[in-house]
């Protein structure tokens, strides 16, 4: 049977290196690429397909913007018989502000979510592509809002008062720290918002298999105006294609649900940052 995996904003950067991974990890699966732009999404199929000639048949490129309802709404009618998801589309750093960088990299996922998962076929995988970023934004915060962002028990209601929260408080140029929200980073923010939706999404659907990762520090277009004239690598960042462990792992291993990894496919923790290589999390 075959597998059918819809990536979004797989037009560049790790999500266009995560179509590669997965058709070259298994010959049964098929990808819907999944592109704001349709043009630049068919050009992403044109790169890769240039490369491997025989995906071409593999490969269905689907217009899809996660901060438009009407628009996931339309690429559903697209796809059939889904065996996972990974929402891997999302915004950051100095660009936008926190609304909406939250409305694409928190309620972007959901909208996806709540309509491609009547979709998945059971047994199959929710992927949440977050960042390490979620696990340093709660660390700085207080022990009471970090009790709320890592509750297994948290509701959506819980995750949005957060997120209106902490609007609220930026259109006020209020003080984040004082309300125990550390610095108030909206990416980090947005990132912990997922991870927490993740752990949600687990609970209601436990014939599926959900979680969240971090694709590590990868040179992509959201990262590159971070090097302050220095070389990516000089950054430590590492091509796109060294991104895709975890989601990798997470489509087609033997992983956990409602479930947070780092960079290196082990489990890690929600409230604190985890290096690739240390041990991994253990729950506790």
């Amino acid at each position: 049977m075959i597998r059918r995996i819809l990536i979004t904003g797989a037009n560049k950067g790790i999500g266009r290196a995560a179509v590669a991974a997965v058709l070259s990890a298994h010959d049964d699966t098929f990808v819907y690429l999944g592109a704001r732009d349709r043009a630049r999404g068919e050009d992403a199929r044109e790169a890769l397909t240039a490369k491997q000639p025989s995906w071409a048949k593999r490969i269905e490129v689907v217009e899809l913007d996660v901060s438009n309802a009407s628009s996931v709404t339309a690429a559903s009618k697209r796809v059939e018989g889904l065996h996972a998801v990974v929402n891997n589309a999302g915004i950051g750093f100095a660009d936008y502000d926190m609304r909406t960088v939250l409305d694409v990299n928190t309620r972007g996922p959901k909208r996806v979510c709540e309509t491609f998962v009547p979709r998945i076929r059971e047994g199959g995988r929710i992927v949440n592509v977050a960042s390490a970023s979620g696990p340093m934004f709660v660390a700085k915060c207080s022990p009471e809002r970090q009790r709320a962002l890592t509750d297994p028990a948290i509701t959506w209601e819980g995750i949005e008062a957060i997120m209106n929260e902490c609007l609220a408080i930026e259109a006020k140029a209020g003080d984040f720290a004082a309300a125990g929200f550390g610095g108030g980073n909206a990416y980090g923010l947005s990132k912990a918002c997922l991870n927490a939706y993740t752990m949600l999404l687990a609970r209601e659907h436990p014939a599926l298999t959900i979680n969240s990762c971090t694709p590590g520090f990868i040179e992509t277009d959201m990262t590159r105006p971070m090097t302050n004239g220095k070389t990516p690598t000089e950054m430590g960042m590492k091509p796109p294609a060294e991104g895709t462990r975890a989601i990798v792992h997470l489509l087609f291993g033997e992983v956990g649900t409602g479930w947070y990894y780092g960079s290196d496919a082990q489990r890690s923790p929600l409230d604190r940052y985890r290096a690739p290589g240390d041990p991994p999390y253990g729950g506790e």
